[in-house]
């Protein structure tokens, strides 16, 4: 009898630790030497789905004819991963038509027990292709969400094989990144072809791609270099099932960059909707219905310089039934929160007062702290020891199932309250001093820097001002944060104080320090006031 020697192996990652094509041929050859082989070139493609493989479909229509009654393959997943495809083989073997299988890796009985482990193994090739597709999907997509592109890098970048699966990137390649550029700039100008571009990379830069096992070390092909300059990822995005996606990895060019070398190449540069950053949406909510404060942006045409300006308004988004009419502009809600700032804004000389005795007070905060460590590290150990006593109890049968649960349950809650009481006390005795400072720092300069800063840094501060944020009837209402109200609340008569000293012509400097002495002691009379910190 004939047999068909059939050997594949695809490019897909299952397949990867798959013998090799020639490994497959000479362990057949070697196994099955009695019996009489006609061989089939080796197939490189696919068999997660099914009329994807013409030698595999060649060799069941030379069966059909007769040509050969038997199959010898490595194993039964190297003739099918699919449904299809594994019903094609069986159901010969049901009729006639394949009297035997041959697997180097497997024993095959023609036989019903046979045909039924035959299936099995089948069976479980597809529910593996099936799964590890599923598991690449998955691992791709969570890939995309984090910004990088699954896959090989495109030429100018580099993958990082060395790093552990879950956390490898994309880094530029610090050899052709810069060429590659090059090549950009020159198709900017509008004055080179792409075959032109080509011979100038090839000839004057001397570029070529980087080696690889299997390929590359030569110049770039002319469809290559069109592939480079129509890809939105040396823009800084990723196009990942028929989307765009915004990537994590450096841009070899900008998007207005981009789009204008597609114009140059004939193909309408992509419109993008204009992002615009609302600096205070999400923590304001209205003060009559609850719902979030939204923005939108309005542009508005000024006559007298025939300019169109952009101004961003703040309202309710009115999800509840809400009377709430009208909005505030950004410029104005800016004007209320520098007003909230300035309430707690103090001049740098109380600053220095408060840190001097903060410090001083630094030993005796941390012998303090220690004491009330030692004694809840004491509570956690006597608790931890009930719940090993409880549960001696319940070993030697002396309580039941239900009273053992229940009381575990409290000894367990006890246990995590007071661990977390503790690291709490652990980082509190660390930070404290630093994270007053902070706190003093902030009503020192938040002002200042909310007027100079950025959209990001005005937020950053916005939020650091209160635990709650509420506009209703136009008007910024803000709940300050604990160690914020005694400064809001004491301070302004103080800082009156001590400008009238400061202006104040005495007879000595003895008499000025004094009364400053005395404004400082004022200030510093509520110390424990000032002790809830800031990140």
């Amino acid at each position: 009898m004939k047999y068909f020697l059939y050997t594949r192996k695809s490019s897909e990652e299952e397949e990867r630790q798959v013998l090799s094509l020639q490994s497959q041929i000479d362990n057949a050859r070697q196994i099955f030497s009695d019996l009489e082989i006609i061989e089939l070139p080796p197939e490189s493609a696919s068999a997660f789905t099914p009329n994807n493989r013409p030698i595999f479909e060649q060799m069941l229509k030379r069966i059909d004819e007769g040509e050969a009654h038997g199959i010898i393959s490595w194993h039964p997943d190297r003739l099918s991963r699919n449904e299809i495809d594994a019903a094609s083989i069986t159901y010969r073997i049901r009729n006639g038509k394949i009297l035997d299988l041959k697997f180097g890796s497997y024993t095959f009985d023609n036989s019903p027990e046979g045909m039924m482990m035959l299936q099995m193994v089948m069976s479980q090739s597809q529910y593996f292709s099936a799964k590890l597709s599923k598991d690449v999907k998955r691992g791709n997509e969570k890939k995309i969400q984090l910004g990088w592109k699954p896959g090989w890098a495109p030429t100018g970048y580099l993958n990082t094989p060395d790093r552990d699966k879950g956390s490898k990137i994309i880094i530029i390649d610090p050899e052709r990144f810069p060429i590659v550029r090059k090549m950009w700039d020159l198709m900017l100008t509008g004055n080179y072809s792409v075959p032109e571009i080509l011979d100038i990379a090839e000839f004057d830069l001397g570029f070529r791609l980087r080696k690889t096992r299997k390929t590359g070390g030569g110049p770039l092909s002319r469809s290559a270099l069109y592939g480079i300059f129509t890809n939105p990822f040396y823009a800084g995005q990723i196009r990942y099932l028929g989307q765009l996606h915004q990537g994590s990895h450096k841009p070899m060019v900008t998007l207005a960059e981009y789009d204008r070398v597609q114009q140059i190449l004939g193909r309408k540069g992509k419109p993008r909707p204009k992002k615009h950053e609302m600096t205070y949406r999400g923590p304001i909510v209205c003060g009559e219905c609850g719902c979030t404060i939204t923005a939108e942006v309005k542009q508005k045409y000024i006559k007298s310089t025939g300019e169109t300006r952009e101004y961003v308004y703040y309202h309710c988004t009115h999800k509840k039934p809400c009377s709430q009419k009208g909005s505030v502009t950004e410029t104005e809600l800016e004007k209320q929160i520098d007003e909230h700032l300035a309430s707690i804004t103090i001049l740098p000389e109380f600053r220095d007062w408060a840190l001097d005795v903060l410090r001083e007070n630094n030993d005796q905060e941390i012998s303090e702290r220690t004491v009330i460590h030692e004694n809840q590290a004491k509570a956690l150990l006597a608790t931890q020891k009930q719940l090993d006593t409880l549960t001696k109890l319940r070993l030697r049968e002396l309580i039941n199932d239900d009273e053992y649960i229940e009381q575990r349950e409290t000894l367990v809650g006890e246990i995590n309250r007071l661990k977390e009481q503790l690291r709490d006390t652990e980082e509190r005795a660390e930070k404290w001093l630093e994270l007053t400072e902070n706190t003093f720092d902030f009503a020192t300069h938040a002002r200042q820097s909310f007027k100079a800063g950025g959209k990001q840094e005005r937020r950053d501060i916005f939020t650091t001002l209160g635990s709650s944020f509420i506009l209703k009837e136009k008007q910024l209402t803000i709940e300050p944060n604990l160690w914020f109200v005694p400064i809001r609340n004491e301070y302004p008569k103080l800082e009156r104080a001590f400008n009238k000293v400061r202006t104040n012509n005495f007879s000595s400097s003895k008499e000025k320090t004094a009364a400053f002495s005395a404004v400082r002691s004022q200030w510093l009379r509520r110390p424990d006031s000032n002790r809830q910190p800031i990140d």
